[in-house]
């Protein structure tokens, strides 16, 4: 006879086989998805260039370092995670904000490819770095995903505020610094909604006419005339591109009159030579034929 110290003994032990199995399943269960966030930040695609992988490289570990988000980070005088501030815009949210050592999503983005390239050049937030004169190419929103490789950088927001951008992985992901709370993280590309489109960054020698602006919150314009709708406005002195200018609509401001405009491919805009650092008429540059 089963005495009673035995019976229950014996009830303990099966108790326990039939409830510990299913916690350590539940514990390697919550432990797989994070292990693979992590591998899956690397290249997924074919194609990318050298430079390109250096620069996911870069930001893929951040995410293993399990780097914070943080509002304003990444933009210090030299490429790098900082301490942030509060955004203005989302004071609860960011209230840890500079107690954090990391990078918002441009901050990011200068990082990743400084360490690439050796070189600081994508210094600018996300407007800047997807209007660089650094553009290999761009893409639009209507493209999707079928024409970007690993490193592209996608953007979201309009033409007049783009505030957000990140580092195209491939296979539909990427790798961003996303929001204040949250730590450097991949995910799926969201495409739709906000999303603006893409550009490929020439690591290499730049072409063109590039000048210097001054000046801050100097709007381009869709056509040479102040009348025309606005298309993006440089926040303070910005490196640009120049195709070719034209005599057009009068225009005077801060103490100067000028009558010429310069054309801007990468914003497929325009803008008045007065914010152009350099002689009314910009020596070198051809006059627009149409």
């Amino acid at each position: 006879m089963v005495s009673r110290t035995g019976l229950i003994r014996t009830l303990i032990t099966l108790l326990t086989v039939l409830f510990w199995t299913p916690v350590s399943t539940a514990a390697t269960a919550q432990a797989a998805p994070a292990a693979a966030a992590a591998d899956e930040c690397r290249v997924l695609a074919p194609g990318a260039s050298a430079t390109a992988e250096r620069a996911i490289a870069a930001a893929c570990a951040e995410v293993a370092a399990g780097t914070w988000y943080t509002w304003g980070g990444g933009h210090g005088a030299r490429p790098g995670p900082s301490y942030g501030q509060v955004d203005p815009t989302d004071p609860e949210d960011s209230a840890h904000d500079p107690e954090r050592r990391g990078f918002d999503c441009s901050g990011l983005v200068r990082y990743a490819y400084a360490q690439a390239t050796d070189s600081d050049i994508l210094n600018g937030v996300a407007s800047q770095q997807y209007y660089t004169h650094r553009a290999a190419e761009r893409f639009t929103a209507a493209q999707g995903l079928a024409p970007l490789l690993p490193g592209d950088l996608l953007v979201y927001g309009t033409s007049r505020n783009l505030h957000h951008i990140a580092i195209y992985l491939g296979a539909g992901k990427m790798v961003e610094a996303k929001e204040s709370g949250t730590k450097l993280m991949v995910s799926d590309v969201r495409l739709g909604g906000t999303y603006f489109g893409a550009v490929r960054v020439n690591t290499g020698e730049v072409t063109g006419h590039i000048h210097q602006t001054w000046g801050t919150d100097v709007w381009t314009k869709a056509e040479p005339r102040l009348a025309a709708a606005r298309v993006y406005a440089f926040p303070y002195s910005t490196t640009i591109r120049v195709e070719c200018q034209k005599h057009a609509e009068e225009v005077t401001s801060d103490g100067y009159t000028n009558d010429a405009w310069s054309y801007l491919p990468d914003y497929k805009a325009w803008v008045t030579n007065i914010y152009i650092k350099g002689p009314a008429w910009l020596e070198g540059v051809p006059e627009c034929t149409s």
